[in-house]
């Protein structure tokens, strides 16, 4: 409830008496929230960028007012460091090509060893799902068993940085998205009008 309760889809009882507890951890009403405060700092930390967002300014001068979380108006400074951070971050980090590729590589390791880990059947059961970590990974990679060959050749590819290669993209109008439901990776290599390299269905 605590991250979906805030948001649009919320189906959320609790919601009508002190909403503001559900604007702490996933703030549908205006961004700020402390899931942002965590992954910012940590994010930056890890890939070496500097930031001057100061989050322990905004928790410090927070109060709640009319059952919302406000901030006085001398932190706008701040406020606006945690957005332009944050598109910084996707701009140069989370949409990065080579970002995007480990991303969609571990996806498909992770599907690939789906049947034979289970790992699908943890999802909706919170005792189940913290156990899903990055030792996965590691469990996948020293698997002895044949059904798990794919997704430990993936991960060894991720390793050697043999990644997948990025070919092309198509940005789709909304009002043209009806037509582009049912792509296949048929249609892809069919519309193909390009004399270089030619990418194969597989």
């Amino acid at each position: 409830e605590m991250i979906v309760a805030s948001s649009d889809v919320s189906t959320a009882e609790g919601v009508k008496e002190k909403r503001f507890l559900y604007d702490i951890v996933a703030n549908g009403r205006n961004g700020i929230d402390v899931d942002k405060f965590d992954y910012i700092d940590r994010d930056c930390r890890a890939c070496g960028i500097g930031s001057n967002f100061q989050h322990w300014r905004l928790l410090e001068g927070m109060r709640v007012m009319g059952d919302e979380i406000c901030y006085p108006a001398k932190d706008y400074l701040s406020i606006h460091k945690l957005f332009t951070t944050r598109a910084d971050l996707h701009r140069t980090v989370y949409t990065h090509a080579k970002v995007k590729a480990v991303e969609l590589m571990l996806v498909d390791a992770l599907v690939e060893a789906n049947e034979y880990l289970g790992i699908s059947l943890h999802a909706d059961d919170p005792e189940d799902f913290w156990k899903l970590d990055d030792t996965i990974v590691k469990s996948i990679e020293t698997a002895p068993n044949d059904e798990l060959k794919k997704a430990k050749e993936i991960i060894q590819r991720i390793r050697r940085r043999e990644l997948y290669k990025f070919c092309n993209q198509y940005s789709v109008p909304k009002d043209k998205l009806d037509h582009f439901k049912n792509i296949t990776a048929q249609d892809i290599v069919c519309s193909q009008i390009t004399s270089k390299v030619l990418l194969k269905e597989e």
